[in-house]
């Protein structure tokens, strides 16, 4: 062969595609970045056996120009899989499938694809959901009911972030010291499981603070402790109505509250307010055979109503002859710019004896303290004590008991009191 002729020769040989090249195959419209489109083809055929152990792969530069693409976004892909030692890369000698791939992974059949081709993208469409990827349709429509902003909402700083306290101004140091004296002495009971409705001593303190400050009629009995009002609410709606049920919840009014009434099955009717709080006539107007009322009466969320003493004797009296129940959601009463907040619907409810209490009392310290303690509470009928713990033991067994016990102390020792007067300040400001 003529010497002018091997530059070509070696030229051509280079413009061969690559078997890498032809199991790749790039999708520019889907969201997937393009280099986790390499890793993901090259992976799977490595774990097919399209690809065997020991193999050497192209170099970047020149898988990069088969599949018309950067070399930084070939880097990248091959970066990863040497990252979980799919690959292997040998000084001076190239990139290589590793050979302590097990053979019995190389030889266990295809591996699912991480994203479909072409082909397998058409097929799709005339294919019936497998079962096995799908919930049920009830674990559907539950899914259905949390958005994407509440599953990633975090704690990124932004103006008028609702539901979220003063974090700078949380006793840490306080609160540090109650947990490290807890754990130096360490009781096996903090250690071991505990009861459904809650620590004890976290119970008798929740219920000596609500009667002094919210006029709460109830012993410690009454109250369970949950991981957080959201709990709460799911519980309570699970117990209490059947599904297709008519729910009341105020309009507009807070979104989990309506998603855990609508996943136990009512049929919710939106309630619109007054001056006044809760229009009780158009409720009875709209849907008059509801079977639970969510309201929110000492500091409407979010259009910030206080409803008036009157329009709650007339709601309670509703619920009692209707034998409706009612949620009262007490998120944030202690903080109020003028006056003392007016005393809870349950502690109205319950001066008229407990056989006819119908108040599910619903209270949070997320909101006072910091959203990631996740402990909230119910105070209950009496009646229906049992059945709450019951179903609290089936859903979430009980809150960590650790974090219960500092709360209590922190209760006890006056420091949640103290940081309450703070706060009322900070804000008022």
């Amino acid at each position: 062969m003529p010497d002018d002729a091997a530059p070509e020769s070696r030229s051509a040989r280079r413009r061969v595609p690559s078997a890498p090249s032809l199991l790749v195959t790039l999708d520019a419209t889907r969201d997937e970045p393009l280099h986790h489109q390499v890793y993901a083809d090259i992976r799977d055929a490595i774990l097919s056996g399209r690809i065997a152990a020991r193999s050497q792969l192209p170099s970047t530069r020149l898988l990069a120009s088969e599949l018309r693409i950067s070399r930084t976004t070939v880097s990248l892909a091959f970066d990863q899989l040497r990252a979980e030692g799919f690959l292997e890369a040998r000084e001076r000698g190239g990139t290589f499938v590793a050979a302590t791939i097990p053979d019995r992974v190389l030889s266990a059949g295809p591996h699912p694809p991480s994203r479909p081709s072409a082909q397998g993208r058409v097929a799709a469409r005339s294919r019936p959901v497998s079962s096995v990827a799908a919930p049920s349709r009830r674990g559907a429509a539950l899914a259905s009911l949390t958005t994407p902003a509440m599953l990633h909402s975090g704690l990124q700083p932004r103006a008028f972030r609702t539901g979220v306290p003063a974090l700078d101004a949380f006793p840490h140091a306080v609160w540090g010291q109650i947990a490290a004296r807890l754990w130096r002495r360490a009781p096996r009971a903090l250690l071991a499981y505990g009861v459904p409705n809650g620590y004890e001593p976290l119970r008798r303190a929740i219920a000596d603070y609500l009667e002094v400050s919210r006029g709460a009629r109830c012993t410690h009995e009454q109250v369970i402790i949950v991981g957080g009002s959201q709990e709460a609410l799911y519980l309570a709606a699970q117990l209490l109505i059947e599904a297709g049920d008519t729910a009341w919840i105020e309009n507009p009014g807070y979104q989990g509250a309506r998603n855990a009434l609508a996943a136990a099955g009512a049929r919710i009717i939106g309630i619109p307010l007054d001056g006044e709080g809760l229009d009780l006539a158009q409720g009875l107007r709209l849907a008059p055979n509801a079977r639970i009322a969510y309201i929110t009466p000492s500091h409407q969320y979010p259009l910030g109503v206080t409803m008036t003493i009157g329009r709650r004797l007339a709601v309670l009296e509703w619920a009692r002859r209707a034998g409706a129940w009612i949620l009262e959601d007490d998120y944030d009463s202690e903080f109020r710019y003028t006056s003392r907040p007016l005393p809870s619907l349950q502690g109205l409810d319950a001066g008229k004896g407990d056989r006819e209490a119908r108040v599910i009392y619903v209270g949070s310290f997320s909101k006072t303290l910091f959203p990631s303690l996740r402990i909230g509470f119910l105070v209950v009928p009496s009646a229906l004590v049992d059945a709450f713990a019951a179903a609290r033991a089936v859903i979430d067994r009980q809150s960590p008991t650790v974090d219960q016990a500092v709360l209590a102390e922190f209760i006890v020792e006056g420091h949640f009191m103290r940081h309450l007067r703070r706060m009322r300040a900070l804000y008022a400001e």
